[in-house]
């Protein structure tokens, strides 16, 4: 799989060019939920699988593959309408000892204590605007996990058209109708079923589904895999490259 990808991306960036092939193929934003939902347990549960699919080797591939043309990834957590907090600002990693400093990161975090609720709109937006700061990438991955709807700030549908061609993805963690406690959590088919139809946005866009925060890190590393892999043509935007002087 690699091997056919990295010759499919060849193909792309010759036929783009040059200037395309000395950007990034990728900007990757992942936004990672702190609301109230998340304990401290839960919390560290999801920055450690997170690390841990970084460092997963096929995720490793996936990342090396055209390294004259790497992804950058940024992260961030997010709760209310008025908190996000940029956990790894926007670095390129394409090498194992870059994963594993950006797992270090990650591990090394504590939960903050934050506003409770969700607000999931406003997340977005700040996703967008972080891959705004990327105009060299010729794709936009906004990478967003959550274990509950929308409760305070806009909507998602609502701010959808000012997300610009940027792709969503969900990963939901979500609970087994067996394990749910009362009947005011949300089982994995309603949370998957909202983040389908208001949250993912683009032609390839996909929802990951954990089954709980123990399964985090299996999830998410199948998200990268996925997200690394390249679209077809119709699907990606043609770098912006500034004017010759």
């Amino acid at each position: 799989m690699i091997r056919r990808l990295t010759c499919a991306l060849g193909v792309v960036l010759t036929l783009w060019g040059g200037a395309a092939a000395a950007q990034c193929r990728q900007a990757l934003a992942l936004g990672v939920d702190v609301s109230g939902s998340v304990d401290v347990a839960e919390y560290d549960l999801q920055m450690r699988g997170l690390a841990a699919a970084l460092q997963d080797p096929d995720v490793l591939r996936a990342l090396a593959v055209l390294p004259q043309a790497p992804v950058a990834l940024a992260i961030y957590e997010w709760s209310s309408p008025s908190y996000q907090r940029v956990i790894v600002p926007w670095q390129q990693v394409t090498t194992p000892a870059q994963a594993a400093q950006v797992a270090a990161v990650l591990r090394d975090q504590d939960r903050w204590q934050v506003p409770p609720t969700t607000g999931l709109g406003q997340a977005l937006l700040f996703g967008k605007a972080l891959l705004d700061q990327r105009p060299d990438c010729w794709r936009h991955t906004l990478d967003i996990s959550a274990d509950g709807k929308n409760n305070a700030g806009p909507d998602p549908g609502a701010v959808s058209s000012a997300l610009g061609q940027v792709e969503v993805n969900a990963l939901v963690v979500g609970i087994d109708p067996e394990d749910r406690i009362s009947h005011e959590e949300i089982g994995i088919t309603e949370l998957t079923a909202y983040f389908q139809t208001e949250v993912i946005r683009g032609p390839a866009a996909f929802t990951e589904v954990a089954l709980g925060y123990g399964d985090y890190a299996r999830a998410m590393r199948r998200k990268l895999l996925r997200e690394l892999s390249l679209p077809s043509l119709s699907h990606v935007q043609t770098p912006r490259v500034p004017p010759a002087p």
